[in-house]
């Protein structure tokens, strides 16, 4: 199977003040097609870092970032926006959902900077709110849905333009357990039949429980052991 994500000798370092600390030290990782890798490890391990460079919201100082068959770390601004646009969805913590539209208009969200029409946007968020099964809440603003459904919001928003890869950084972080076991079976609903890459940052091991692959990230470095999830 090929790799979706080839991380080579990647540094990164961030300005703190007078001090230069240097994030992630020459980290090498490969990532599946198809595959869903949960990153753990520590507060201020890298984990969040790493995820954002294969994102495409941060970039490397050193080493080759190769993700969706492009070479981040020499794509221009302009043109790394719109790789992310094209290839990742993106799911956090706190929904970023805006409070002043509904959940179709939330979804929308992303569609609004490409050249599909008006029937084309509906049609797709349909579909998007279908599969997370939010269609009869399509009205429904953020602050009438209960957390998990504005989870679930930002997930179709996430999905709706179809993208390769789905980067979740501590997805359930916010949820109680029931929640957090609907949202994790959701993800990997999404993994196994719909074939989409899902990178996960948890610090909860029974949601890592849930990838296919786990990969422990401590002080800047992979520690090497990746195991099957059980």
């Amino acid at each position: 199977m090929l790799n979706i994500v080839s991380l080579k000798n990647v540094v990164k370092t961030y300005v703190r003040g007078k001090h230069r600390v240097e994030v992630l030290h020459g980290v090498d990782l490969e990532i599946a097609t198809g595959e869903f890798l949960a990153l753990m490890g520590p507060s201020g391990s890298g984990k969040t870092t790493l995820l954002n460079l294969i994102g495409g919201l941060d970039r490397a100082d050193k080493g080759e970032v190769v993700v969706a068959g492009e070479r981040l770390d020499k794509l221009s601004s302009g043109k790394l926006a719109k790789w992310r646009a094209r290839n990742v969805g993106f799911i956090f913590q706190f929904y970023n959902l805006l409070p002043v539209l509904t959940a179709e208009r939330n979804v929308e969200v992303p569609l609004l900077l490409t050249k599909l029409s008006g029937r084309e946007r509906r049609r797709n968020v349909q579909a998007a709110l279908a599969l997370v099964g939010l269609s009869d809440r399509a009205k429904h603003k953020p602050g009438e849905l209960s957390g998990g459904q504005q989870q679930r919001v930002a997930i179709a928003r996430a999905l709706v333009s179809d993208p390769k890869i789905l980067v979740c950084d501590e997805p359930t972080g916010d949820l109680d357990r029931e929640t957090s076991e609907s949202i994790l079976g959701l993800l990997q609903l999404l993994n196994r039949e719909h074939g989409k890459t899902i990178i996960m940052v948890t610090h909860d091991p029974r949601a890592a429980d849930h990838a296919s692959r786990q990969s422990y990230v401590d002080k800047g470095r992979l520690n090497g052991v990746m195991r099957a999830a059980a």
